[in-house]
């Protein structure tokens, strides 16, 4: 059984984590538990139940905006003037050993069902990534990622409106 939890240093095994883009390693391994407490981000990993330590994936959230402009016309409908509520998946990535399994499409839709969950409690309107390069951008334009105005690969994906 997978699960999704928040990253915890003393138990999840960063070292052990590898997904062949080392910045993504290295974030894992060196910044994500300091940026969250600091306030910046949240890790949450994905684990085996069974083996709970091994971290075969995982993903950031926090906090961002997205200037009106940046968002594609049809998106800015009744809208406000001011810069668009948003949650930024920093980073997505699956251990190099479970690539090509879904990993990486599981942890997408649980983003996802967390940024709606949360935009029941507080406003938000668009979940952003910024792409690592383009093979990334094409997997999330697969899911219906739109590219913003200013950069290719910046993407956003709406909400929903209710």
């Amino acid at each position: 059984m997978l699960l999704v939890e928040q990253l915890q240093p003393k138990r999840h095994d960063r070292a052990g984590f590898a997904c062949g883009e080392p910045v993504l390693d290295n974030y894992l391994r060196q910044q994500a538990a300091q940026h969250h407490r600091d306030g910046i981000s949240t890790t949450h990993v994905l684990v085996e139940a069974a083996a709970s330590g091994r971290i075969l994936g995982y993903y950031t959230l926090s906090a961002a905006q997205l200037l009106l402009m940046e968002l594609q016309e049809q998106d800015r409908k009744r809208l406000p003037g001011y810069p668009v509520p948003a949650i930024r998946m920093g980073r997505l990535a699956v251990t190099a050993a479970e690539q090509g399994k879904g990993l990486g499409d599981y942890l997408l839709g649980h983003a996802v069902a967390r940024c709606l969950s949360l935009r029941e409690q507080l406003g938000v309107r668009v979940l952003l990534v910024d792409a690592l390069h383009e093979k990334a951008a094409k997997f999330y334009r697969a899911y219906g990622f739109r590219e913003t105005s200013e950069n290719a690969t910046t993407l956003y994906l709406p909400l929903g409106t209710s």
